[in-house]
């Protein structure tokens, strides 16, 4: 029987072929490759270790593309991508909120996995597989409607028109507003990471708590601009696409930061 780890290879090279213009993949790859640049050395040389040559944009997606496997292996997985939390308006209440959810999410996952990452007993497969999914994770806490509401499951049941195609408005956010734009992931990183050293030092700044509060709070104001059977086009661009562009960036400087903790 193929080890977990042989099935993570061979779905990865099935996956990047068959999903290689899916929405969702540019995103991720531009806050791993932002993330990248900001990693010190110690933590560049440990994750070359564990990860190999392939840069931290080679890996970003994979755990969105396992969710085309048959197997079940990974079906526990798919909860971890999220953490449903209806609007809060204050940062007491939604971290009570957050702390107070039971089963795994993404808040509970990503905690997980930096203990997992961290610990020296865990074996180099396991430590691997869990940077993985922390790399995917932090970029998902940096995308508002991964921090929605539950009852529209983070805004999975808002159906919308995106240039008079029908769609929803977490698909909005996931990728389209993203692909709009015609950027590869390294054009994208490249024009988005250009903040000073005091700048960086200060997005970086705050709790784990803290930042999903702030795509919590960017989450409330896109529900409350965009409503159910919204006809979305250029004004809806012009209006959210520096609010898209501030969660790409924030996502990598906040991923480097998490990585260069761990490592």
């Amino acid at each position: 029987m193929k080890s977990i780890y042989s099935k993570m290879l061979l779905l990865l090279m099935i996956s990047s072929s068959v999903y290689s213009f899916a929405w969702g993949l540019t995103g991720h790859r531009v806050i791993a490759e932002i993330a990248e640049n900001h990693l010190s050395g110690k933590a560049r040389r440990e994750i070359r270790k564990m990860m190999g040559q392939e840069r931290l944009a080679y890996w970003a997606n994979w755990p969105d593309f396992i969710k085309s496997d048959t197997t079940g292996v990974w079906k526990q997985t798919s909860v971890w991508h999220y953490v449903n939390i209806d609007p809060q308006t204050d940062f007491t209440s939604f971290e009570k909120n957050l702390k107070a959810q039971a089963g795994p999410s993404l808040y509970s996952q990503i905690k997980t996995l930096s203990t997992q990452i961290k610990d020296e007993k865990t074996s180099e497969k396991d430590r691997k597989i869990a940077l993985i999914f922390l790399i995917h994770m932090m970029g998902d806490l940096s995308q508002p409607m991964h921090t929605g509401k539950s009852e529209d499951l983070g805004g999975n049941k808002i159906n919308v028109t995106y240039f008079g195609e029908k769609t929803n408005l977490h698909s909005v956010w996931d990728g389209k507003l993203v692909d709009s734009q015609k950027y590869s992931y390294t054009e994208y990183a490249k024009l988005l990471d250009i903040k000073t050293k005091d700048e960086v030092k200060q997005i970086q700044s705050g709790t784990l708590e803290n930042w999903l509060y702030d795509s919590h709070q960017i989450a409330n104001k896109i529900y409350a601009q965009t409503p159910n059977d919204s006809k979305l086009a250029y004004d809806y661009q012009y209006k959210f696409n520096d609010t898209m562009e501030r969660q790409l960036l924030y996502g990598g400087l906040r991923l480097a930061k998490v990585l260069n903790d761990l490592f």
